[in-house]
């Protein structure tokens, strides 16, 4: 009996570990790499204007769709010298051995608009709505729009 409460014990402590080595491999530089790449060549940025120390990669996803394949995606971004700041999400697929498993498709994020990154609008809000009075306006004529 307590040989078995034994083996069943290190196998519940050894559970830890193996899911350990099930997670999704950290695979930022890849996409991040590319997303320059492709902003380069799209002549949205000039690679040596970035500044490398304030560039992030927020891993915003990652989905097992395969053996050791994982589908990722990341919001990435840079700040340039002259102050520009460029935000692009990415997907791409990676294993534990590679990161570059595909290319990386690359979004460029021209407006953030809702949640909490959103700047302040510009007008005056509603009390207990929420909304300011020119983004509600603008959900009324939306609205209007739609029953015509």
């Amino acid at each position: 009996m307590r040989a078995a409460l034994k083996v069943a014990m290190a196998a519940i402590f050894a559970m830890p570990a193996a899911a350990a080595l099930a997670k999704s491999p950290d695979c930022a530089s890849w996409p991040t790499n590319m997303a320059l790449v492709h902003l380069k060549n799209a002549g949205l940025i000039d690679i040596p204007s970035v500044i490398d120390a304030q560039t992030k990669a927020v891993r915003l996803a990652s989905e097992k769709i395969g053996k050791d394949l994982h589908q990722q995606v990341y919001d990435i971004t840079f700040h340039t010298r002259d102050g520009k700041t460029i935000e692009v999400i990415t997907k791409s697929l990676a294993s534990s051995e590679e990161c570059s498993m595909s290319g990386v498709d690359v979004y460029v994020v021209s407006t953030k608009i809702g949640g909490s990154a959103a700047l302040p609008s510009e007008g005056t809000t509603k009390k207990g709505s929420g909304c300011t009075e020119g983004s509600r306006t603008g959900v009324d004529r939306s609205r209007a729009a739609l029953r015509r």
